[in-house]
């Protein structure tokens, strides 16, 4: 693995936190869920970054999985899903912060 994708997979398995919903079981299937992220997130020293999922409802109707992360310089970003399989959210979530980050980066560092 280079040293761009251990950081990558530091972040998430040092940063991100399990919020309500989830238990310390579920750990490894949101990590790999999520797990495309942490090379975006890798532009910031892995110390300064947070990272909470949660989800409100857990296999109900109105099930909402959220995604919020902190970054130095930066409001917090959020990212919702209301997928019903769990799986599927933690994807929709995961997408929607990359783009986020993305947008973000464009706007301050135009080309």
């Amino acid at each position: 693995m280079s040293e761009r994708g251990g950081r990558a997979q530091a972040v998430l398995g040092d940063r991100l936190r399990l919020g309500p919903g989830f238990h310390e079981a579920d750990r490894e299937r949101v990590q790999t869920e999520l797990s495309s992220l942490g090379r975006h997130l890798v532009h910031w020293s892995p110390d300064r970054v947070d990272l909470q999922v949660s989800v409100k409802d857990r296999g109900g109707p109105q099930q909402t999985v959220t995604l919020e992360a902190w970054l130095p310089g930066w409001p917090s970003q959020l990212a919702h899903s209301t997928a019903s399989d769990l799986g599927r959210a933690l994807i929709e979530v995961r997408q929607e912060m990359i783009r986020r980050l993305e947008d973000g980066k464009a706007k301050r560092h135009p080309h």
